[in-house]
C-alpha cells in the first residue's frame, strides 16, 4: 500500500484526470441502463444486494485473472494479454451494464492494492478504458434484447468498439503520456516495437502492429469463452 500511495503523489494530475474519466463512464453507464429500464417497464433495483454481492465476486476472480499476464510475441513486453474480462462480460450480461463498469473498476483497485502499479497508473487506466469499451456496448446491446443473436452481435461489437477505443486511446493519449512519465523518448517506445516487427516504425504503426492485434484477440476469445459458457451459468446467476 506504502507504494501505491507514493505512486499516487508522484502523479496527481494523471490520477484526477484518471477519475474524471472513471466518473464520465460510470454517468454513461448508468444514464444508459436507467433509459432502457424505463422502456422496458423494469422496476428491479439497478443495484440490489444480490447483485451488489455478485459484482464483488466477480470483481474478485477479475482481479485474480489480471494478474496472470501472458505475454504476446507480436508486441513490446509491456502488452500482454489476460483473462480478466471475462467475469467482467458475464457479470455485465448477467446484471447491466452497470454492473459491468462497478465489477471494472473494483478489478482495478484490487489489483493496485495487491500488486500496486508497475506503470505509473498508465497500465491500469488503458485496462479499465479498453475494458469499458468491451463491456459497455456489449451489454447495452444484451440488454435492450436478451437473446443469444444480441450477445452475440454485443460481443462483436464490443471487440470492434475496444479495438477501435483502445487503439485511439494508446496512439493519442497514453503512449505518449508513458513516455512523459517514465522521461523517455516516444522513439525509444517504438523501438522496443521495432526490434519484434521490423514494420513498427512509428506510433501509428506500433498501434497498428500491436494495440490492433492484441484487442482482435483479446475481444474474440473472451467473447467466444463467454457465449459457451454463459447460458449454463445464467440460471444460477439470477
Amino acid at each position: 500500500m506504502g507504494t501505491l500511495f507514493e505512486s499516487v503523489r508522484g502523479n496527481v494530475v494523471f490520477v484526477l484526470q484518471f477519475l474524471a474519466i472513471i466518473i464520465a463512464i460510470f454517468l454513461i453507464a448508468a444514464l444508459v441502463e436507467r433509459y432502457l429500464r424505463n422502456k422496458n417497464g423494469i422496476t428491479e433495483k439497478m443495484l440490489s444486494t444480490r447483485k451488489i454481492a455478485a459484482i464483488g465476486i466477480f470483481s474478485a476472480i477479475a482481479a485474480v485473472l489480471m494478474l496472470f499476464e501472458i505475454p504476446v510475441i507480436f508486441a513490446p513486453s509491456f502488452y500482454k494479454f489476460d483473462f480478466s474480462e471475462l467475469p467482467v462480460l458475464i457479470g455485465a450480461f448477467a446484471y447491466g451494464p452497470m454492473a459491468g463498469v462497478l465489477i471494472e473498476f473494483i478489478k482495478i483497485l484490487l489489483k493496485l492494492m495487491i500488486k500496486g502499479t508497475s506503470t505509473a497508473f498508465v497500465g491500469e487506466l488503458a485496462n479499465f478504458i479498453v475494458g469499458c469499451a468491451l463491456v459497455l456496448p456489449a451489454s447495452v446491446i444484451y440488454y435492450v434484447n436478451k437473446t443469444k443473436r444480441t450477445a452475440i452481435i454485443g460481443s462483436v461489437t464490443g471487440t470492434l468498439v475496444m479495438t477501435v477505443v483502445g487503439s485511439l486511446f494508446n496512439g493519442v493519449y497514453l503512449l505518449p503520456k508513458f513516455a512523459q512519465m517514465y522521461g523517455m523518448p516516444l522513439d525509444a517506445i517504438v523501438a522496443m516495437g521495432t526490434a519484434i516487427n521490423s514494420r513498427v516504425t512509428s506510433v501509428s504503426t506500433l498501434v497498428l502492429f500491436a494495440v490492433v492485434p492484441l484487442n482482435l484477440i483479446k475481444g474474440g476469445v473472451v467473447s467466444l469463452i463467454t457465449m459457451l459458457i454463459y447460458k449454463k451459468i445464467s440460471r444460477m446467476l439470477k
